[in-house]
């Protein structure tokens, strides 16, 4: 990329600060930190395994946007800010519409005649601030302890009272609704979905897959659960320009149904790779200098309330077994299938060669488990070899028990031969 940058500047004398300049706006200067990657050289994740999305917006000028979508700013505000949403909407409209009262009073002259049984008071019994405010909480709240009141005696104190008893409505509507709705959001349904701690990657009925286990903790499953995957990485086009994060589809079975699930016990979801997945060239070696991360989707209809629950993780490089198998975590057992989740995120080291995908389909390269049949292959001609090193058991036709565990070493020496 760096010699067709350079033929295309067509520099001679002081092309080299064009050059410079070329190289910083296409991010190719070495001394530069990688966009994904921190101080500490671990990487910044864009997803955290609990879910939560590590993206600041940060300069938005048009935040009337959100005003006009007062319900769902007020549900997406922290418990904190809504309680504070919460109580400052009552008292406020309780203090203006008791300083409305007490202005009222005032110039009705109801504040200087409060003793006098005579005179014809609109706001009754209301002698100050104090006391107008009183009035309005116990109008707003239908609390009606009878000794300050609004008579008959002005329209306007009348139509005060009806106006202060719709805005009260409409503050319990919104106010009630707001908290009933961030009570039952799905997203803490969320937090009994489970994902396995780490991708692993094996031979799966000869394919090359990339796999990894989700679990439901709860007796009440979801319906219609649907599960999805997306690949964070960078990567910079041919003419220069930078991707910082540009999302892949991982395939989960979208053509077959598999990304469909009935999650009654853990279910261990199968991406193949092959020559349409993003991991196609992806070996045991690359996988270890590779910066990406695995976004995985479980969305699905809460049984209980009917609402759309989605549960969200994400995998890095490390996060990524070359070789390993997760164990079984199921068992029967007195007529019931019994799921043991202390095993739920346990894996096992296999033999398997590092090549990757795209290596093992090439001519001379093993795919499709052909690895495995050499190595079965390998296994009975030494067997056969150790079995006539003994005369006595040769010759009585029974081989020794114990030589699987002696041909272990020459069977991983195989494998890094073919390898």
């Amino acid at each position: 990329f760096g010699l067709s940058a350079v033929s295309a500047l067509n520099v001679s004398e002081g092309g080299d600060k064009h050059l410079d300049s070329f190289r910083r706006r296409c991010k190719l200067l070495g001394d530069e930190q990688p966009l994904c990657v921190t101080t500490n050289n671990q990487r910044q994740r864009y997803v955290t395994k609990d879910g939560k999305c590590r993206v600041n917006l940060g300069h938005i000028k048009d935040k009337s946007r959100f005003i006009s979508d007062i319900f769902t700013t007020l549900v997406d505000l922290k418990y904190v800010w809504f309680l504070l949403v919460f109580t400052a909407c009552y008292i406020l409209t309780w203090m203006s519409f008791g300083g409305i009262y007490f202005l009222g009073a005032w110039l009705r002259d109801d504040i200087a005649h409060v003793h006098d049984s005579q005179w014809q008071a609109c706001f009754e019994n209301v002698d100050g601030f104090l006391s107008a405010l009183l009035l309005s909480l116990e109008s707003q709240r239908t609390i009606g302890y009878g000794t300050r009141r609004v008579t008959a005696n002005c329209p306007e104190g009348v139509v005060l009272l009806m106006s202060q008893s719709i805005t009260g409505s409409i503050i319990d509507a919104v106010m009630v609704g707001c908290m009933f709705v961030k009570i039952s959001r799905p997203q803490q349904r969320a937090q009994t979905l489970i994902f396995s701690k780490h991708c692993v990657i094996c031979e799966r009925d000869e394919k090359l897959c990339l796999l990894f286990r989700i679990g439901d903790l709860r007796e009440s499953h979801m319906v219609d659960a649907k599960i999805r995957a997306k690949l964070i990485k960078s990567r910079q086009t041919k003419e220069g320009e930078f991707i910082p994060l540009e999302q892949s589809e991982i395939n989960l079975g979208y053509d077959t149904g598999g990304d469909r699930l009935l999650l009654v016990e853990p279910q261990t979801i199968t991406h193949i790779i092959n020559h349409s997945s993003p991991f196609w060239e992806v070996g045991a070696k690359r996988l270890k200098r590779e910066i990406l991360e695995i976004i995985v989707i479980l969305e699905g209809i809460v049984e209980a309330s009917g609402m759309t629950c989605q549960a969200r993780t994400s995998y890095t490089q490390d996060e990524i077994l070359w070789g390993h198998r997760f164990a079984s975590c199921i068992s029967l057992e007195k007529g019931a299938f019994l799921v043991d989740y202390s095993g739920f995120d346990k894996t096992f080291e296999v033999q398997m060669c590092p090549l990757s995908a795209r290596d093992r389909s090439r001519p001379g390269g093993f795919s499709h488990g052909e690895l495995h049949r050499e190595t079965r292959e390998s296994n009975r001609r030494l067997w056969d070899a150790e079995s006539h090193e003994k005369s006595p058991r040769a010759a009585s036709g029974k081989a020794d028990q114990t030589q699987p565990c002696r041909l272990y070493s020459k069977q991983k020496a195989f494998i890094c031969r073919v390898c």
